[in-house]
């Protein structure tokens, strides 16, 4: 063996250095709520992504070998695939795994960036721009400890690829087309909706070749096996086929069938249809629409989930800076420094397609900026190291490099320690979920909100209707329209939608091969109940409609917590499927935040409750309240309820829950719905709904019809 050069000691000291920065860093949340048992379940802590649940769900199958047919545990797919291998092989709890994991996935974003620096002969330039990103916000928010999800890997993954890119360009070694290929198969393995941004290098190599470098025969060779490992098929066909290939081009006697080979693998692209997983992506993202409607059948419209999803949504220009780089500064700094680099360096326009996807933020929402943070580190870190770069003394450019990367380290480290994100959920509302569990089947169903879907199955291993991957706005609607509508209706509801979830399961498995649509629920139902409007199905729930047989029981879980997204819970069925046509909004405001003189309560925004003689004023207006309800629990934890009548014609209820210190305004319509009369109130209709468990944090009911 070699001895090492100084060069490889320094590159292996420096993300050593990084690497530790990194995750010292992703400690402090741990070290913060040190002690803090409400977020602790089975002696460690939970995490803090509800869709990390989705992935623990698949693991936890994968190393139990079971798990029920149609319960969508991800046990095919990667995230849950690693973790099931890291918790078989570690000696450390399943707990531990997932919360830990992030912490030490993610801080390997460090490697390719000092790796990409080395190629530049500027490892001062590749620690400090490893420093920043590893904790740059919208990195830092996204891979810290307990932060559980695909993100741990989907900054490292396209970074590998860049630095293999860099490298091949650079040095036009074949090893480096293998590599390249191999990232992508791995990449697309971890995270299939990689495609777009696989696109974007290829698309961004072929410009940077036909521009500069059009001659040279191996950059088409890795255009070619670029292009192959990207074809829409499945990883186990694509790689023999990327090896089949290296072995072609390193043969001397096919080199002169590159093209071909280039021209092959486009077609085969494109003909295994690559680039619709690109173009979904971009209508989802980019091309989002309130409303959609669907193409067949009755066509109803449903409401988009994208708009009531704040990763989604337009973010200004501060927070997107901040995102990025720490401070609007640190970020103008960058994009200036990342110019000058590419200048120096025109091998670093290579970095552009990560850039454009963090920009695409701007459109598509806060998630995008993740993608930009590294690249856009190696801008200012460049500054940093040219600065110090005319320093005229050895001790001088050390100086000047750390004060100028603590400089810019600074707000990031102060949004570490400010970002104190709760876990999902806590322990007593998990408790209920193991309590659940115990009493339900694995068969059985649990409505709940998309929000509580992955927990639910995780915890409570039931089965949900929808989560936070199942979510369309046709899925959505149903479990809308039982938490925000009187209990008949919506108890039918229950029963219909989860009757006919299985019944969809069981057509798409006996027509897998054939050509059928498959529509949404509600409009199987309204056509097999007869009518072709589904208002008009809608509102023959509200008379006695025979039932789908009983296969399984069905359970709801109304945790407290909903009280403040029932808004948004709401939109998904205040809508007219027909027309698409939004309702008027129904009146509902809750606040915490009160004070009390006298006879007047004054409840903020404007909203002033007067005891003495029953009103409210919303908006200077004042108007009678039908009823005044006051609940509290005594010592057993039992609801008591204090309901007062005071205007029977009115349509405004005010709703005061004492233990909360929680106001509710509603209108009637509210205070009749699903949620409010059986878990703030308590007031369920003993012929469709039996109590289960019932806690302050969340009631769970059971269907009996």
């Amino acid at each position: 063996m070699g001895t090492l050069t100084n060069e490889t000691r320094l590159t292996l000291l420096y993300i050593a250095l990084a690497f530790a920065f990194s995750v010292a860093a992703r400690m402090i949340w741990y070290y913060q709520f040190s002690g803090f048992e409400q977020f602790m379940f089975n002696g460690q802590f939970m995490i803090n992504t509800n869709d990390g649940y989705f992935w623990a769900e698949g693991a936890r199958d994968i190393l139990s070998g079971v798990h029920q047919e149609n319960d969508l545990s991800p046990v095919g797919l990667a995230a849950s695939q690693l973790t099931a291998l890291f918790a078989y092989i570690l000696p450390f709890s399943f707990e531990s795994v997932i919360l830990f994991m992030p912490v030490i996935l993610s801080s390997l974003i460090v490697v390719p960036i000092i790796l990409i620096a080395k190629s530049l002969d500027n490892l001062e330039l590749g620690l400090v721009a490893a420093l920043l990103a590893s904790i740059g916000h919208s990195y830092y928010n996204r891979t810290m400890i307990g932060y559980y999800d695909t993100d741990m890997l989907n900054i490292v993954l396209p970074m590998l690829l860049l630095w293999s890119i860099i490298w091949a360009v650079k040095t036009n070694e074949n090893k480096y087309l293998l590599i390249t290929a191999l990232d992508i198969l791995v990449y697309r393995w971890w995270y299939p909706q990689s495609y777009s941004l696989e696109f974007s290098f290829f698309g961004l190599i072929l410009f940077y070749t036909l521009i500069w470098d059009r001659k040279n025969l191996y950059n088409y060779k890795l255009l070619a096996i670029m292009m192959f490992a990207m074809v829409n098929l499945d990883g186990f066909i694509r790689l023999p086929v990327v090896l089949i290939v290296m072995y072609i081009f390193k043969e001397e006697k096919f080199q002169k069938y590159i093209y071909h080979i280039l021209a092959i693998s486009v077609i085969a692209f494109f003909a295994s249809g690559g680039f619709d997983p690109i173009w979904a992506q971009l209508k989802g993202y980019v091309f989002k629409d309130a409303v959609t409607a669907g193409e067949e059948g009755l066509k109803l419209h449903f409401y988009s989930v994208m708009q009531t999803v704040r990763e989604a949504g337009h973010i200004p220009f501060n927070v997107f800076a901040e995102r990025i780089s720490g401070h609007v500064i640190t970020f103008v700094l960058a994009i200036v420094g990342f110019i000058y680099l590419a200048y120096r360096h025109k091998i670093m326009l290579l970095g552009l397609p990560l850039i454009g996807l963090g920009f695409l933020a701007s459109v598509g929402g806060l998630r995008f900026t993740i993608y930009a943070v590294p690249v856009l580190a190696f801008g200012v870190a460049f500054l940093i190291t040219e600065v110090a770069r005319f320093m005229p003394t050895k001790k001088l450019k050390f100086l000047s490099i750390t004060a100028l990367s603590l400089a810019v380290l600074y707000p990031n480290i102060a949004h570490v320690q400010d970002y104190k994100v709760p876990t999902v959920f806590n322990s007593d509302e998990v408790k209920i979920l193991e309590k659940l569990k115990d009493i339900a089947q694995r068969e059985d169903y649990v409505v709940a909100w998309w929000d509580y879907g992955y927990p639910l199955r995780y915890y409570s291993d039931v089965k949900t209707l929808i989560d936070g991957g199942k979510h369309s706005g046709s899925v959505n609607f149903p479990i809308s329209f039982m938490l925000t509508n009187p209990q008949d209706v919506s108890a039918k509801m229950a029963r219909l939608d989860v009757e006919y979830t299985e019944k969809t399961f069981k057509l798409a498995k006996d027509n897998f091969d054939k050509n059928l649509t498959i529509f949404s629920n509600i409009e199987q139902m309204t056509k097999e109940y007869g009518f072709s409007d589904t208002n008009d199905f809608l509102l023959s729930l509200q008379t006695d409609i025979k039932l789908p047989k009983k296969s399984r029981d069905v359970y709801f879980y109304l945790p407290y917590r909903m009280i403040d997204i029932y808004q948004t819970v709401e939109m998904f069925s205040n809508i007219n499927l027909m027309s698409g046509e939004m309702k008027n909004r129904s009146l509902y405001y809750v606040t915490k935040m009160f004070k009390q003189e006298q006879n007047i309560v004054n409840l903020g925004n404007g909203v002033l409750l007067d005891l003495k003689t029953a009103t409210i004023t919303i908006n200077n207006q004042k108007m009678p309240i039908k009823r005044f309800a006051q609940t509290s629990y005594d010592k057993d934890m039992k609801l008591q309820k204090d309901i007062k009548v005071s205007n029977p014609m009115a349509d405004i209820n005010v709703v005061y829950m004492s233990n909360y210190k929680t106001f509710l305004v509603v209108d009637e319509k509210t205070y009749n719905s699903l949620y409010i009369q059986l878990m703030v109130l308590e007031e369920y209709d003993r012929t469709l709904f039996e109590e289960v468990i019932m806690t302050p944090h969340a009631k769970v009911y059971k269907l009996k019809i």
